[in-house]
């Protein structure tokens, strides 16, 4: 729990419409136990919110009178959260404010009540992973995504040629428009539109899919979490990387390889004790009720 003179951080979608009246009732509960609601300088797009009485700091991540981050948003700015925090031991509680939300905590309905769980620390810590990747010929290192890391052909390029394998051994190749490595967290995004494998929070191992692939015989599946994936463009054009859905300015050039691999327990996500994944499966995607 959160106790006098700690620091709590706000992070919320780009603008403040719409949650003025939550960030109130956010900062009176800090004021209640004494504790001082901030948010990172690189968050000024907020400063509305700033005459409110949250205090402005640099690199909330080094902080160490950080011991909790409140995010009012969707998953995008949950996303944002887990990788300021990745590294760290300050969990990210997740007030959905977004469309789907399916990492979010809570949505926001009793906010008082809410709020005062969030500061007295009355929710389990979820360990997340993240996918790591390297690309040779690059010199860009710590690249990681928090739900997937994806290698595309360009837009107005050639189908893509992807041999993929595992350490030394080639388990195939495929034309396709890419290929997305996904945690488990990170699997109901881009993975599930791929047809790939849904992996429950608490699974080891990343999961790989296909984007459009030319082939019949293309099947997803799932690595374990000591082993490496290789991914080789064998294609004429260069592949761009993205990591949690944002592109990057690293390519993979013909001939290069990139490596993915699985790094197990790089963030902390705060759930409620009684959540359930196949319930919150079942809430978030309709069309699998049964």
């Amino acid at each position: 729990m959160t106790t006098s003179g700690q620091r709590v951080v706000l992070m919320s979608h780009g603008g403040v419409h719409g949650i003025e009246s939550p960030v109130r009732a956010l900062l009176a509960a800090c004021t209640e136990r004494g504790v001082e609601l901030c948010i990172d300088a690189s968050e000024l797009e907020q400063e509305r919110l700033v005459p409110l009485g949250i205090s402005v700091i640099d690199g909330v991540a080094d902080d160490p009178r950080v011991s909790l981050c409140i995010t009012l948003g969707g998953d995008g700015t949950i996303l944002r959260a887990l990788r300021t925090f990745h590294g760290t031991k300050v969990p990210v509680f997740a007030v959905n404010f977004g469309q789907v939300g399916f990492l979010a905590t809570v949505e926001p309905l009793d906010l008082p009540v809410t709020f005062a769980a969030a500061l007295d620390g009355a929710f389990d810590r979820v360990p997340v992973p993240s996918v790591t990747v390297s690309v040779e010929g690059s010199d860009r290192t710590g690249l990681f995504g928090i739900n997937d890391v994806s290698v595309h052909r360009r837009q107005g390029a050639r189908v893509a040629e992807i041999g993929y394998g595992v350490g030394d051994a080639v388990i195939g190749a495929v034309r396709c428009d890419g290929l997305v490595a996904c945690t488990p967290a990170g699997s109901t995004g881009y993975n599930l539109a791929n047809g790939g494998p849904i992996l429950a929070w608490g699974v080891e191992g990343y999961g790989v899919s296909f984007i459009a692939p030319h082939s019949l015989t293309a099947r997803s599946i799932v690595v374990s979490p000591n082993d490496a994936l290789v991914v080789e463009n064998r294609g004429k054009d260069a592949l761009e990387l993205a990591i949690d859905g944002r592109g990057s300015d690293v390519l993979v050039e013909p001939g290069r390889r990139a490596i993915l691999g699985y790094h197990g327990g790089a963030a902390l996500l705060a759930q409620m004790p009684d959540s359930s994944f196949y319930a919150r499966l079942r809430e978030k995607f309709g069309h699998l009720r049964g």
